[in-house]
């Protein structure tokens, strides 16, 4: 019994941290009468401090009535992840998020509190590790983790801020679509790019796209497909 927020990111442009989020948040939260989320803020973008990234979270959820607490404030991780009510993972670096969900191991009781119905929230980073792996995250490998595996909560991993090539952009690196080709030289996993503002409302067996965007299916050897906004993912065929 799944009960997931699986988003491309945080904030959008031009509006506030998780701000475009408030909306299903403040329903699921208190649908499921959550009082409190246990912050997991190992990815610590741009470098920030755990108690720095952990402020954050709490001062949005504060405006909700929800309580935040960061997961490196507990003596024994473990058993805060057991006994949470609720799980956000915030973007940042995945490979540093991943390096220190596997350094305490971390990644079998996450995903035990994901299929056992623990609601949990990820955007970014935190929506890379419910995939079989983090190795389509965008993100530079600024640490060595034991391990590329993550929760597999999804059976697919997913590409957050997937970005179409711009018409005239002078940039001559790799697209991201070039990016996730090399991926499936190498890799069987399907992927799911997820555009700014989508999310994954995933609830038991159902992995409904939201938003106003569609997101980009890939498979290995097969050209890509566009899915529309409320999309239940689980049911597609991933061997079109």
């Amino acid at each position: 019994m799944r009960n997931m927020i699986v988003a491309s990111t945080s904030t959008l442009y031009g509006s506030g941290y998780l701000e475009y989020l408030t909306p299903i948040l403040t329903k699921r939260l208190k649908d499921n009468s959550i009082e409190e989320l246990l912050f997991i803020p190992f990815a610590r973008p741009g470098g920030i401090s755990h108690d720095e990234y952990t402020s954050r979270a709490r001062k949005f959820f504060k405006r909700i009535d929800v309580k935040v607490k960061g997961i490196h404030e507990f003596e024994n991780p473990v058993e805060a992840m057991e006994n949470a009510q609720g799980i956000f993972t915030g973007g940042g670096n995945t490979f540093q998020l991943i390096k220190m969900l596997h350094d305490q191991q971390l990644i079998q009781p996450l995903r035990k509190a994901m299929y056992s119905g623990t609601f949990y929230l990820g955007t970014s980073a935190g929506s890379n590790i419910c995939g079989l792996n983090i190795r389509t995250t965008n993100d530079m490998p600024v640490v060595e983790p034991s391990s590329f595996k993550a929760t597999g909560a999804l059976a697919y991993n997913i590409n957050p801020h997937y970005q179409d090539p711009i018409a005239g952009d002078q940039h001559m690196g790799e697209t991201r679509e070039q990016r996730i080709k090399e991926f499936h030289v190498y890799n069987n996993i399907p992927v799911i790019g997820l555009r700014e503002g989508s999310y994954l409302d995933v609830q038991d067996k159902q992995e409904i796209l939201k938003g106003s965007l569609h997101a980009r299916v890939f498979l290995a050897g097969k050209t890509p497909i566009e899915i529309a906004p409320e999309t239940n993912i689980a049911t597609l065929n991933l061997n079109f």
